[in-house]
């Protein structure tokens, strides 16, 4: 095939065969016209200065080790997290994960690659974890009785994707990894395998990346059965997300691909440094050891780590004690409902202003002439869903279910002359504070921000007890 008309595109565009992006091969195949496997294909004769067939070719030999220890795994494999699962779905009378034949298949495949991985060993992409749902697909297509042209092609787009979070990965965590990339690369494949355009294979990558930011990897690799749902849920998350993407037509995807990889290469070390200690710490007692290396360690080591685990157990049980000691009665779980899509973005900084707009009232003042908010970073960036619930809270006393005025409320604020002064405290975090001035004073509510449509009052003009007995009255829980 003659590629000559896609490198023309690309050069007019300024963009370097050889480095593309995925948008990059997103914003290509649209212009031509032509699937994104047919620009990674290109890009790759470029690089390679090979034929396309002979691309094709060593595309799909990538993956021999890796089928093969996807067929250990579904025969007398055994692993150590994993048990003999490849062999038991695998079996001709073997449990069905999922109703999509199709799906099942690729299920069944990659979770007998995680098992093969610990007799024969995985070839790593970005790492191990996500060479299973890459093997899971080819190895279901195979068995579909797919030619290889289209092996090709699907080995194709998933290796792509696979190499950009094999350059990002630089620590532990399946964001960029079993979870991450395997989601990504396999959502990116359904959409290409269903004949998506390009456009809605970026979109479904978007969504299959996003429940994936952040997550991290160490409890999977140590601790039994837990990496079932790291890889598997790959598959299921890419499966959603291109059926999202291809089977509706009112879900809006407005992130493009590539800031969607970038976010997750950034947050990735982060994760690996905040969160994986944390994980360690409640996970350990649970890591799988080995015998003959036990052996080696000091009595005093050993010990030391008895002595860690019982204690992180215990600690564990008082905390979750603590949190069914505060949990509401099952006839009452829910708090009042909230407009505007969040219960923490909207729902709880509305409340901050129920409480401000009940304080100035009960002090007498009138009709607001000015209202300031002041959020921390995260709720500022999410201003266009928490601003109209805070005003329609502070200056006209609407509950959080008020979904006419929190329609028409920026209007409303407008129409009635009321100035708005929207702040940024960049060091306060979970900060959401309201002050309501009028022409008889101020009033200010200085809050926290929980979950639930929840608060922390930390003070308040009006003085904290007032506060208080407002928040209790209007039905607002107030936590520590």
């Amino acid at each position: 095939m003659d590629y000559a008309h896609l490198y023309a595109l690309a050069e007019e565009r300024g963009l370097p065969m050889g480095s593309l992006t995925i948008g990059d091969c997103i914003d290509l195949a649209e212009a031509a016209a032509c699937p994104v496997s047919e620009v990674v294909l290109a890009e790759a004769v470029k690089q390679t200065n090979l034929d396309r067939e002979t691309v094709l070719d060593r595309a799909l030999a990538a993956f021999s080790h890796n089928l093969h220890a996807a067929e250990v795994g579904a025969d007398n494999g055994h692993s150590f997290i994993m048990g003999t699962v490849g062999k038991e779905l695998a079996a001709p009378d073997g449990p069905k994960l999922i109703d999509d034949d199709f799906v099942n298949s690729v299920l069944t495949h990659t979770l007998a690659a995680q098992v093969g991985n610990h007799e024969v060993g995985l070839q790593p992409c970005a790492g191990t974890g996500d060479s299973c749902p890459y093997t899971g697909f080819i190895k279901a297509l195979m068995e579909r009785g797919a030619d290889r042209e289209r092996l090709g092609r699907m080995a194709a787009v998933l290796i792509k994707v696979g190499s950009l979070f094999r350059v990002g990965k630089t620590s532990t965590g399946c964001n960029m990894e079993g979870f991450g990339a395997g989601g990504a690369a396999l959502a990116a494949a359904f959409v290409e395998l269903e004949g998506g355009t390009p456009s809605q294979m970026g979109q479904a990558m978007v969504l299959a990346l996003s429940p994936t930011i952040g997550v991290p990897c160490t409890p999977r690799v140590m601790v039994p059965g837990l990496c079932a749902t790291h890889i598997g849920g790959a598959v299921l998350v890419a499966r959603l997300a291109s059926s999202l993407v291809l089977r509706t037509s009112s879900l809006r995807v407005t992130v493009p691909v590539d800031v969607m990889m970038a976010l997750a290469s950034a947050v990735h070390p982060l994760s690996a440094k905040h969160l994986v200690s944390e994980v360690i710490k409640y996970m350990e007692p649970f890591f799988k050891t080995h015998a003959g290396v036990e052996r080696y360690i000091e009595p005093t080591v050993k010990a030391e780590e008895a002595a860690r685990i019982e204690h992180i157990l215990k600690q564990a049980k008082e905390e979750t004690r603590t949190l069914a000691r505060k949990a509401r009665p099952i006839i009452d779980p829910f708090g009042v409902a909230v407009v505007g899509g969040s219960s923490q973005a909207v729902g709880s900084p509305t409340n901050a202003g129920r409480i401000a707009h009940a304080l100035s009232k009960g002090q007498g003042h009138g009709k607001p002439n000015r209202v300031i908010i002041e959020l921390y970073p995260e709720l500022f960036a999410r201003r266009g869903i928490n601003v109209p619930g805070i005003l329609m809270a502070a200056a006209y006393g609407s509950g959080t279910d008020d979904g006419a005025t929190y329609r028409e409320v920026m209007d409303r604020i407008a129409a009635d002359n009321i100035a708005v002064d929207i702040r940024m405290v960049p060091d306060r975090p979970q900060l959401q504070k309201v002050t309501i001035c009028t022409a008889e004073g101020d009033t200010m509510v200085e809050t926290l921000n929980r979950g639930g449509a929840r608060l922390v009052l930390v003070d308040s003009s009006a003085g904290l007890e007032a506060a208080r007995a407002a928040a209790g009255a209007l039905g607002i829980e107030l936590v520590d």
